[in-house]
């Protein structure tokens, strides 16, 4: 996979121009580039999805021995809900350190959340 550099998200070098982030990106041709300490597939953005494909390595990417075999998929909308209708529960909870707190949890999302008392 190689580092994203589309002109929307560049994706950040150093002078060296060896990446400090790996983002998936569409060439599946080109040698694969990945930040230091990163595996081919991986992406340091926590909200991409990669997909597997047949990469079709160029000579170059041949000759380096590593090509993007993955590309990123486009993620579905949340569909739009009616917030209205949510219900929810609240309970007490005992922190590490001894204290109580009240957590609210959206029953329709799982969402929760430390609610003051």
């Amino acid at each position: 996979m190689a580092a994203r550099t589309t002109a929307d998200k560049p994706a950040e070098t150093t002078e060296a121009e060896t990446p400090t982030e790996t983002r998936l990106d569409d060439n599946v041709t080109e040698p694969s580039t990945v930040a230091p300490g990163d595996a081919p597939a991986d992406t340091t953005d926590p909200t991409e999805i990669a997909s597997t494909v047949i990469p079709q390595p160029s000579q170059e990417a041949l000759k380096q021995g590593t090509v993007n075999g993955v590309l990123p998929v486009k993620q579905a909308e949340k569909p739009k809900r009616d917030t209205k209708k949510d219900r929810f529960e609240e309970y007490d909870a005992t922190k590490p350190d001894g204290t109580v707190v009240r957590i609210r949890r959206n029953i329709e999302t799982g969402e929760s959340s430390v609610v003051t008392k």
